[in-house]
């Protein structure tokens, strides 16, 4: 089908006759008409026309809190259901510039937070997809769009991607700018891609870094172009630390044994895998995220939640009513622990290539009350790392998945390391029943 076509593959079938632009944009269009009770969006557009540039022809979803001036944006809020912004947000104009499509506006929790959306998991409606990135996961998991837009506080990339089978990926900290995109906690927010493969995700990536003096925390990593025929090298049997957090009691039987299958599997293709215990000083990341995530959310939503009662969820008010209550020492205290661990992490690292951990708890929960834990990932985001989820296996017919964690602003490094454990765990790219 010609919609389950890839980022790269998509480009390459333009490039060489195999498709027109416009045929594979009407068949993602299609698709998305097709499977309406997935509930991946808000908004649809119905008037989508090819771009003008190198990505012609390439429909992209859009999370609901980044703004885009031609459709709604709602940030999952009752209070924005009418909102049409001014402008694009920095990554949208971005989009376009490229030629892409903004084929709509993909759910998310209420300002990216816990009151979730109607959202189904492709691979068994009743489920949860994850979040708050719901829309976006699912979008590219059904053969919808080959690329799709979400953001991460806590666990809102990586989560959704795992649940979904597709690849999430979480630039450092500061790699794209954030302008347009509504706020949570700015000290953790941080823009993310979903792609099906490794590939995918990297030549979006690399297109999309940059910096704009409005984002204050913005840091461009260092370029790195990708063409469709060099593609993304592999990195030569890389070294990867196995990593069992504190949280490692929360996660079920099948992803700890996933996790341990892949890292034989790795290691008899030429990788090195070894344990790692992480100092005793990461195991306060959790409390420091909450600490920041909560002051931050509280100053930024606490008139909001005031001035509208009756349309704000009981999550986002206990977040507000928590920060309230933290003593600002606490707050500044957590700020200096995260920027000096995530400097020391490139010591801890030192002599492997990349973190090779579980990305949650296990598969996607049934239900769409939550959307399940974000644990597994927090102390990653907290630290403003990048972080990638891989596809890797199932359960009981629901997508389990890896996640690599590499060090500050060494995104290219990841990606080439991710795209040799892909490679060696070999899983076709596969599609749920529509």
């Amino acid at each position: 089908m010609l919609n389950h076509l890839g980022l790269v593959d998509a480009l390459t079938a333009f490039r060489d006759g195999q498709a027109t632009p416009a045929d594979y944009l009407a068949a993602c269009q299609a698709a998305a008409l097709a499977q309406r009770d997935l509930a991946a969006f808000t908004y649809l557009a119905t008037d989508l026309a090819v771009g003008d540039g190198p990505w012609a022809g390439l429909p992209v979803g859009v999370k609901d809190i980044i703004a885009t001036a031609d459709m709604p944006t709602t940030n999952g809020s009752a209070i924005y259901a009418d909102h049409v912004p001014a402008a694009d947000a920095w990554i949208v104009g971005r989009l376009k510039a490229l030629g892409a499509s903004v084929i709509g506006k993909t759910v998310s929790t209420e300002f990216a937070w816990r009151h979730p959306g109607p959202t189904h998991n492709p691979w068994k409606r009743g489920h949860t997809p994850g979040g708050s990135s719901s829309g976006s996961a699912a979008a590219v998991a059904a053969g919808i769009v080959p690329l799709a837009l979400g953001t991460q506080t806590f666990g809102s990339v990586i989560r959704p991607a795992a649940y979904c089978g597709v690849v999430g990926f979480k630039p450092s900290y500061g790699a794209i700018p954030r302008i347009g995109v509504h706020p949570l906690a700015p000290s953790l927010d941080h823009l993310g891609l979903f792609t099906r493969s490794v590939t995918d995700v990297a030549f979006a990536l690399a297109r999309l870094i940059g910096r704009d003096d409005a984002d204050r925390h913005g840091r461009p990593l260092p370029g790195f172009p990708l063409d469709h025929d060099t593609g993304l090298v592999p990195r030569a049997a890389p070294r990867l630390a196995l990593v069992r957090t504190a949280l490692w009691d929360r996660a079920e039987p099948e992803p700890r044994a996933l996790l341990e299958a892949a890292a034989a599997m790795m290691r008899s293709a030429g990788g090195h895998v070894s344990d790692l215990v992480l100092p005793a000083a990461y195991d306060v990341l959790w409390q420091d995220a909450r600490t920041i995530l909560a002051v931050e959310a509280s100053a930024g939503f606490g008139t909001l939640v005031q001035r509208f009662p009756d349309r704000t969820s009981q999550p986002l008010k206990d977040l507000v009513a928590e920060g309230a209550q933290i003593p600002a020492v606490a707050y500044a205290e957590a700020l200096r622990r995260q920027a000096d661990l995530r400097a020391d992490l490139g010591t801890v690292l030192q002599g492997y290539d990349a973190i090779l951990t579980l990305p949650a708890s296990g598969p996607a929960p049934e239900g769409l009350a939550s959307t399940g834990d974000p644990g597994f990932c927090v102390p990653w985001t907290c630290l403003g790392v990048p972080a990638l989820a891989l596809p890797a296996g199932e359960s009981a017919g629901l997508p389990l998945g890896l996640q690599l964690v590499g060090t500050y602003r060494n995104d290219l490094a990841l990606l080439g390391t991710a795209r040799w454990c892909e490679r060696v765990l070999s899983r076709p790219i596969a599609f749920p029943a529509a």
